[in-house]
């Protein structure tokens, strides 16, 4: 009777304690690692950043410049079974992780109209100013996007080695699963 009762009580312990986890990593703050160098030089390959949940929990739009964590499958809706997954408890039994979950940079908000010309990246017809990025694009297809709402436009700083929204389009609020914090 003493083992069964000591064996309930370290069972609801370890119960309680992978709960709080998961609540604390869906909810509040997620250690990733970048994976590629889609981000360089401002995140190299392998560099572990620590990610903001509160913005998704309640809501919150990214600004310019964020660099946010993103589900890049954007033709499907997101579930809550996807926030369960993506958490480190479970993205490590699973391959996919790797290739739907983006590190990009935030270059657009709703409304804006997003232009490449020349090489060159023009937001609002202004040409943006990106001290961060990698090197100069070449080779990139003129284009012309306008962000819808409840929608932002992101990119990675190495921009001649990065699948962003030049790709996949703009991206749901809802698919941003975080904000860098550091």
């Amino acid at each position: 009777m003493r083992i069964a009762k000591e064996l309930l009580t370290w069972g609801g312990s370890i119960f309680f304690g992978i709960a709080f986890a998961l609540f604390i990593s869906i909810f509040v703050f997620q250690p990733t690692k970048v994976l590629g160098s889609s981000m360089e030089p401002t995140l190299k390959p392998n560099h572990h950043i620590y990610v903001s949940k509160l913005p998704r929990t309640f809501t919150y739009k990214p600004r310019i410049g964020d660099i946010v964590i993103i589900d890049s499958r954007v033709h499907r809706a997101r579930t809550w079974k996807d926030d369960l997954l993506d958490t480190p408890l479970f993205s490590m039994f699973k391959e996919r992780h790797s290739h739907d979950v983006w590190v990009k940079r935030v270059i657009g908000l709703p409304g804006d109209t997003i232009m490449i010309k020349s090489n060159q990246v023009y937001r609002n017809g202004q040409r943006l100013k990106e001290d961060y990025i990698k090197e100069a694009m070449f080779d990139t297809p003129d284009a012309h996007f306008v962000i819808p709402e409840k929608q932002i436009f992101v990119m990675g700083d190495n921009r001649n080695n990065s699948r962003d929204s030049r790709e996949i389009g703009s991206i749901p609020i809802d698919h941003v699963l975080g904000v860098k914090i550091f």
